[in-house]
């Protein structure tokens, strides 16, 4: 077994604990992360030999297990985990961006980081936790890898930048952002805010990068201590003849090809046949050779370098686009609201190729989606969902289970909208976005923003402010001193290019932000830039969506339900359902409603019809009122007892007429002037502290 050895700093008010040695020992690298309480296990494995693919093969797997928070799962029928939620995705992906443009992107073995989330103190979340751990088992392990890189969370608390906020913290704050990279630059950034200025979040950043320099510092440290011998790798070097055969019959082709065609469409199927025709001419002059698929799968390596090698160099010498555009010159929009008959809103998205329809959905509040995963037990009454069929790239492919990528795409999409979104007190619908992808040629998430918009102000949601997003790309020169930035980058810039600059805002400021970085880094001064290129940008969209729709209608959809409210005294909701639920659901029968109640009394009806919704409310009135001295009412005789007689006001509340309060004469029996079943005109005389209710019908 080998020797344990134990690290620690202070990061953000707490202890950063790290063990080397005890878990998981036949991993190429591994590290237990405790920061507070949560606990972290990460792990780092290389394959032994490389694959014929053309990219390098990293997986990101991060692993919550119901034991960390102390839970069992809550399905009847399956207790395990099984596929990943949410939030477990989003984690991976943050780690997966951050860690990425640190290799040799020539590596083709597989290399698998599994962040195993094993103990959990529900006040530190463990994404930053596993970030950390995934750059130092790299770090201490035989892998190459350019690091260590370190993330940080920030949030701001009564104007106070907060390092690693808590949970309780961050629902204080107006924003959430995660900033990751290596020492002097960021390279991943994943943000939501409630309509943040531009000055206040690259504050944020600053603030973020400085702190996790210290852990950078922190891995330093223990890599010098422990002294890691990297792996010796192959990596994707062309051959050199293979290399000038190819080079010679591309010539001027590939140029022309890019700058010459008509859409992306032309250009996909140009390439085809270039491609086809270059691996007929290497299997006529290599067919005999065992190597021959080594050959093929260099042949894909170098074409696609070589597009890099044009696409690149064009625009920083050149300034030049496929298209034509200017570096920071918008493609033409189309612009629709309300273009399908039933649903409850909708609307299209086109900018250049990229073209994204929306459909609104609302429902009554009971239809909220319920979140049951490690870190989050919630009911959501907001969500986006977006999806990218195989045919909006010009492709054939599975349909199915949302991958990493609709998962991640949506959920930047719905962080964007979300500060946007009206209080359930204030509108209560549960809301539902569908974002669908109908082409697909750079930022189909930004596009779902703007989509999403025109959606819900089409189907009368009463948002703060209309949101658009943009994604700026980037060209670095080799040495790093020069630097272009790209306004709405189509496919071939975001593939060819070095940045994905996604920020999506309001006219006040910005709500979403991801970035994916192909470079070791961004300095802040390409971040300042491109914030002030995305907003200019950000603008013009908005300026171009008002056009066409300037504010929500005043008006919800024919087709969609309305959901009304009215508040009862919570001691009283026993009264509208009634003994095994007999009550509401005799309600809903007869009234056509749905009926969703919380505990504080509130109480909604969704009905598709006015009539179905009032009566029920009336029903619902009746159940729960209270009676209040000085009331008059018309009675129906319940009961006769010898003192008095019992008067239904309304259902579940009846009051005593006592035999002196019947008539101002004297009265012997009850029953000589009364019978059960008349209809008598009482007043409310006095309600006692027990809730009794007496009533008189002297007045």
């Amino acid at each position: 077994m080998a020797e344990i050895k134990k690290f620690s700093t202070e990061y953000g008010g707490r202890k950063l604990e790290v063990e080397i040695g005890k878990l998981a020992e036949q991993a190429d690298g591994a590290c237990f992360i405790k920061y507070g309480e949560t606990s972290v296990l990460v792990t780092a494995v290389m394959s032994d030999s490389p694959r014929a693919v053309n990219y390098m093969p990293l997986i990101v797997d991060y692993e919550e297990r119901y034991y960390a928070a102390g839970k069992i799962k809550g399905s009847r029928w399956i207790k395990r985990e099984t596929r990943p939620g949410e939030e477990a995705i989003l984690h991976a992906r943050v780690i997966d961006r951050t860690i990425r443009p640190r290799f040799d992107q020539r590596i083709r073995n597989d290399i698998q980081i599994v962040a195993t989330i094993l103990s959990f103190d529900n006040e530190n979340d463990p994404d930053i936790p596993a970030l950390i751990g995934a750059s130092l088992a790299l770090m201490i392990s035989d892998i190459p890898f350019s690091g260590p890189v370190a993330g940080a969370r920030v949030s701001e608390v009564e104007g106070k930048l907060i390092l690693n906020p808590n949970y309780e913290e961050l629902k204080k704050s107006n924003f959430d952002l995660v900033v990751a990279g290596i020492d002097e630059k960021v390279n991943m950034l994943e943000f939501q805010g409630e309509q943040v200025p531009e000055d206040k979040v690259l504050e944020a950043i600053e603030f973020g990068h400085k702190e996790y320099r210290k852990i950078i510092e922190f891995q330093n440290k223990i890599a010098e201590e422990l002294k890691p011998r990297k792996r010796e790798v192959e990596v994707f070097e062309p051959d050199e003849r293979i290399l000038s055969e190819i080079k010679s019959f591309l010539g001027n082709k590939l140029e022309s090809i890019l700058y010459e065609s008509n859409g992306k469409a032309e250009i996909r199927e140009k390439l085809v046949v270039l491609r086809g025709s270059l691996a007929n001419l290497l299997k006529e002059k290599h067919g005999g050779q065992p190597n021959l698929e080594k050959i093929l799968t260099e042949m894909e390596n170098i074409f696609g370098r070589e597009m890099d090698e044009i696409v690149r160099k064009n625009i920083l010498e050149k300034g030049k686009r496929s298209d034509g555009r200017k570096l920071d010159e918008l493609r033409p929009l189309t612009i629709e609201a309300g273009v399908l008959p039933r649903t409850h809103g909708s609307g299209i998205f086109q900018r250049g190729e990229t073209q994204v329809l929306n459909i609104l959905t609302l429902g009554s509040p009971g239809k909220e989606q319920w979140i049951e995963e490690m870190e989050i037990e919630k009911k959501k009454y907001f969500m986006h969902h977006y999806n990218f069929p195989p045919y909006s790239s010009g492709e054939t492919g599975r349909i199915g289970f949302p991958g990493r990528r609709e998962i991640g795409h949506g959920a930047l999409a719905e962080k964007s909208l979300e500060p946007v979104i009206p209080t359930k007190e204030n509108f209560p619908y549960t809301i539902r976005l569908v974002s669908e992808t109908l082409s697909s040629n750079g930022s189909t998430s930004m596009a779902s923003v703007c989509a999403a918009t025109l959606a819900l102000m089409d189907g009368g949601v009463p948002i703060k402010e209309p949101v658009a997003g943009i994604s700026i790309g980037l060209v670095l020169s080799p040495d790093g001193k020069e630097f272009k930035l790209l306004t709405d980058i189509q496919g071939e810039e975001d593939h060819h290019g070095d940045m994905d600059f996604k920020v999506a805002g309001t006219k006040n400021g910005i709500t979403g932000i991801q970035l994916d970085v192909k470079t070791e880094g961004l300095t802040k001064e390409i971040i300042e830039k491109t914030f002030d290129q995305a907003r200019k940008t950000r603008l013009k969209i908005l300026e171009e969506m008002k056009k066409v729709i300037a504010a929500p209608r005043k008006e919800l959809s024919p087709f969609a339900p309305r959901v009304y409210k009215i508040q009862i005294n919570r001691e009283k909701i026993r009264n509208v359902i009634g003994p095994g639920g007999k009550i509401i659901n005799e309600i809903i029968a007869q009234t056509g409603v749905n009926i969703d109640i919380e505990d504080s009394g509130l109480v909604f009806v969704t009905s598709e019809k006015e009539e179905g919704a009032k009566k029920a409310l009336e029903w619902i009135s009746n159940l729960t009122r209270e009676v209040k001295a000085g009331e008059v009412f018309e009675g129906i005789v319940v009961k006769i007892m010898d003192f008095g007689a019992f008067v239904e006001l309304f259902p579940n509340q009846d009051g005593l007429v006592h035999i002196s309060e019947i008539s101002d004469k004297h009265i012997d029996n009850v029953s000589d002037v009364m019978k059960i079943g008349d209809v008598v005109k009482v007043k409310v005389k006095k309600i006692d502290e027990h809730g009794r209710v007496s009533l008189t019908m002297r007045f």
